[in-house]
């Protein structure tokens, strides 16, 4: 993949695995999970139906279709921690984020989508907040890669998820 395609792909770099799992880590990740919906209904407020088709790059997802994939990801991942949290090291169900997105669903309003993300979003951070330390050390196991994935990790990955894909949305509106 070329060093451009790769840079608008991921442009606040590949998600990395943090080096301090902590509680304090924990907190800023889950502040930055708490504001994301606050930020999507900023960028996404007044989109004409022109911007909310535009890419951030070529073969990429429009706007709309990253603020639903966000929607769709988020979801899965709440009902993640709900298994973690309530069974011994489930394995969870995939999903396949490319076919989700043919599906009607996403051609309805992103109002739609970014009101389940806040929606969603606050459950999700009531139960964030409620976690021990020992609650982020738990883990469950992806299907594909055969790993175990703690709460504390998946936490870090869904932090970084959101600015990953609100710099999507800027890129798309800037050009």
């Amino acid at each position: 993949m070329s060093e451009a395609i790769d840079a608008l792909r991921y442009p606040i770099g590949k998600f990395t695995r943090p080096e301090v799992l902590n509680m304090e880590a924990y907190q800023a990740w889950i502040h930055d999970i708490e504001s994301l919906p606050g930020q999507l209904k900023y960028i996404c407020n007044d989109l004409t139906d022109e911007q909310l088709q535009k890419t951030y790059r070529q073969d990429s997802w429009t706007v709309a279709e990253v603020v639903h994939h966000i929607a769709d990801s988020h979801m899965n991942s709440l009902v993640r921690y709900k298994w973690t949290l309530t069974e011994d090291t489930p394995i969870i169900k995939a999903y396949d984020q490319g076919a989700w997105s043919t599906l009607p669903d996403y051609k309805a309003s992103v109002d739609v989508s970014l009101t389940l993300i806040e929606a969603l979003h606050r459950r999700w951070v009531i139960l964030l907040k409620s976690l021990t330390e020992e609650d982020f050390d738990k883990a469950y196991i992806h299907p594909e890669t055969k790993k175990q994935v703690t709460l504390g990790i998946n936490t870090s990955l869904y932090a970084w998820h959101g600015k990953h894909h609100v710099k999507h949305i800027e890129i798309a509106l800037e050009s």
